[in-house]
């Protein structure tokens, strides 16, 4: 079965949409720390799941567990992540967020939340922000989709 061309006209326009306000808010967040896309993703991975081991973190974000090695150094090295013996296999670490990483993905989503708070405010109308409130089950259901 075919997609249609429409559907593929309106994904090509969603995802060149997304991207552009994916884009807008990294530049718009003052107090960014320079991070790459994976270092953020880590991040996130932690607020998300508290503590993870360094294997776990690399299949979750589909990296070498030496790869996650070095972001995980790195990091730590900024004083973002904390290193703990795993209670249940002392040969093992457990990596979680430090109080800093946790400041710092906090201060980026307030930051991030004010500026499109502003942009609704200040560009679109209540029946565009009541559009827009309304297709968020929608793409929910897209990010969610395995």
């Amino acid at each position: 079965m075919s997609t249609p061309p429409d559907t593929l006209l309106l994904a090509t326009e969603l995802r060149t949409v997304v991207t552009r306000l994916v884009k807008k808010l990294r530049a718009h967040s003052p107090s960014r720390e320079k991070l790459s896309l994976t270092e953020r993703s880590v991040v996130r991975l932690l607020d998300q799941h508290s503590q993870l081991q360094p294997s776990e973190m690399a299949a979750f974000e589909q990296v070498t567990t030496q790869a996650m090695s070095q972001i995980i150094n790195r990091l730590s090295a900024r004083g973002y992540l904390t290193r703990q013996p795993d209670l249940s296999d002392g040969r093992k670490v457990l990596i979680s967020l430090s109080e800093a990483g946790q400041q710092l993905l906090h201060t980026i989503r307030q930051e991030r939340d004010e500026w499109l708070h502003h942009v609704l405010a200040a560009q679109c109308s209540a029946a565009e922000v009541e559009a827009l409130r309304e297709a968020l089950p929608v793409l929910s259901k897209l990010v969610d989709t395995k």
